[in-house]
């Protein structure tokens, strides 16, 4: 009994020494982390070669002779149609025709949204509609003057109902977007997408006996 309790500091010390030499797989060996390195000398080379390509192009564009084709007034983007914030932030006045293709895009974009209503994408229609009429009043407005005195009475009239159909479309659906009676908000809408097709009407109506 003495003499297995004097060997066990030995047996314990001599498994510590085994322990304490690292074995095979108690390796640990740094990974070699390969770099992808290019010289000064190549990045200028490969800039000169963008600048030579760019300019040659342009070169070749002049001498040919290739014209510069322009967006239609309508497709101008004057007044940023493909940015909502741009709209927001940045709305310039517009000339008469300017303000009538405006008009006429926005009751394309009116019509466009019926998806977002049936995916009931709320927060998206609010933004778009208050956004539209937030210069739809000065666009009827400025529209006004490209009329003829025979077409001002009855441009008025479908100008003022669309006004009145949008701001009740607006306040009906604020006030029941999170209940179920948010679908009784669709009949103003209808209201809202007939009433601006009437003003388009009129002013298509407009534009095409100008040109006869």
């Amino acid at each position: 009994m003495s003499s297995f309790t004097a060997n066990t500091p030995t047996l314990l010390h001599a498994q510590k020494k085994i322990a304490d030499k690292p074995g095979i797989h108690q390796l640990k060996r740094p990974i070699p982390i390969t770099k992808a390195s290019i010289s000064p000398l190549e990045n200028v080379t490969s800039r000169r070669k963008i600048v030579t390509f760019l300019s040659t192009s342009l070169a070749l564009g002049q001498l040919h002779g290739t014209p510069t084709t322009t967006p239609p007034p309508a497709l101008a983007e004057k007044w940023g149609t493909r940015s909502l914030i741009w709209e927001h932030f940045f709305q310039p006045d517009l000339s008469p025709e300017d303000a009538v293709a405006r008009i006429t895009q926005t009751a394309e974009g009116l019509h466009s949204i019926r998806d977002m209503l049936e995916s009931m994408a709320w927060r998206y229609v609010m933004f778009y509609i208050r956004q539209k009429q937030a210069y739809l009043s000065k666009d009827l407005k400025n529209a006004l003057s490209t009329l003829p005195p025979s077409l001002q009475e009855d441009y008025v009239k479908k100008a003022n109902e669309l006004v009145d159909n949008m701001d009740e479309f607006i306040l009906q659906f604020d006030s029941y977007v999170r209940t179920p009676r948010v679908y009784e908000s669709y009949l103003y809408y209808e209201k809202t997408l007939k009433s601006i097709d009437d003003v388009v009407a009129i002013l298509g109506e407009n534009k095409a006996s100008v040109v006869t």
